[in-house]
């Protein structure tokens, strides 16, 4: 039998459900899943391999109009991805309106075959999932529509089966046993990342990058260090909180996090540094891995 292998790129608009499918599809925890929208801001790859097939998921940032240098740097990633696909999965809520001009714009860039996935149906009835189907139907003429709650599991093994068929034959891509296409350190500041995104409200979360500085593996224990970069003074106060306990909290439950997925003692320190205006600045967008 010939190899099959791929890149099947999974898009559409922030918070339609991407990172969830993503870890559905791929069993591992490789998307940050957080229920602000917009915290996917990498392209971040996850790969399934058996020795018939390589599917490289990609999951990317939500589509939005651009505001600061790091949304175009994000809707940059979307269009490398969809040029690249060999497969397109269109995530859409169930919920939503109609809205999907932004996403339905770059598409029409793509020759790729694609799938238009109806997903949080289990928020819905029949009736409305049906009226959706026929619209995308219409409007796309995809492959396939799919009806799917990736919260709850529902229809992913048809959508994998879908992208197993449309697969090209191809030798892989990448080495048999990857997961991903980023390293541990970014999978830490991922950690850090979130939990400053379950932490803290307004506009806290939007204003924070996070720099793993320094990685360090011992047998029996990782020491990792890192540094939470935000915008203005006010905002690193917040972050530290009264007595340093916020970034406490922060810490003790990232940590957690590591030891679960590192599978290791994880020893955690962290510093909150200021770099005012970064988001707009393109020499520390691109220092923090934004192209």
């Amino acid at each position: 039998m010939s190899h099959k292998a791929g890149f099947v790129s999974i898009i559409g608009k922030p918070n339609a459900g991407k990172s969830t499918l993503m870890n559905a599809l791929v069993g591992e925890k490789m998307s940050i899943i957080t229920p602000k929208a917009q915290t996917t801001r990498h392209r971040i790859l996850g790969i399934v391999n058996t020795d018939d097939y390589q599917v490289v998921f990609s999951d990317t940032p939500g589509i939005i109009k651009p505001h600061y240098a790091l949304h175009e740097s994000m809707m940059h990633q979307v269009e490398g991805s969809i040029v690249d696909a060999d497969l397109i999965l269109l995530v859409t809520d169930i919920n939503e309106e109609y809205d999907e001009q932004d996403v339905l714009k770059k598409l029409e860039k793509s020759e790729a075959p694609l799938a238009v996935l109806i997903n949080k149906i289990d928020l819905s009835n029949e009736e409305e999932v049906r009226t959706k189907a026929a619209y995308w139907q219409e409007k796309l003429n995809p492959k396939a529509v799919f009806a799917i709650s990736a919260l709850h599991d529902h229809n992913i093994k048809g959508i994998f089966d879908f992208v197993l068929e449309n697969l090209p034959v191809h030798p892989p891509y990448y080495e048999k046993d990857a997961l991903t296409d980023r390293n541990d350190r970014f999978f830490a500041s991922e950690m850090i990342r979130a939990q400053v995104f379950k932490q803290y409200k307004k506009e806290i979360p939007y204003s924070t990058e996070v720099i793993v500085t320094a990685f360090k593996e011992d047998p029996k224990i990782y020491r990792i260090s890192a540094e939470i970069i935000v915008e203005r003074d006010s905002q690193k106060n917040i972050i530290i909180g009264n007595k340093g306990e916020m970034l406490k909290i922060v810490g003790t439950y990232a940590r957690r996090e590591m030891e679960e997925f590192f599978q290791r003692k994880i020893f955690l320190e962290m510093f909150v540094k200021v770099i005012p205006d970064w988001r707009s600045k393109k020499n520390y967008l691109k220092k923090f891995g934004y192209e």
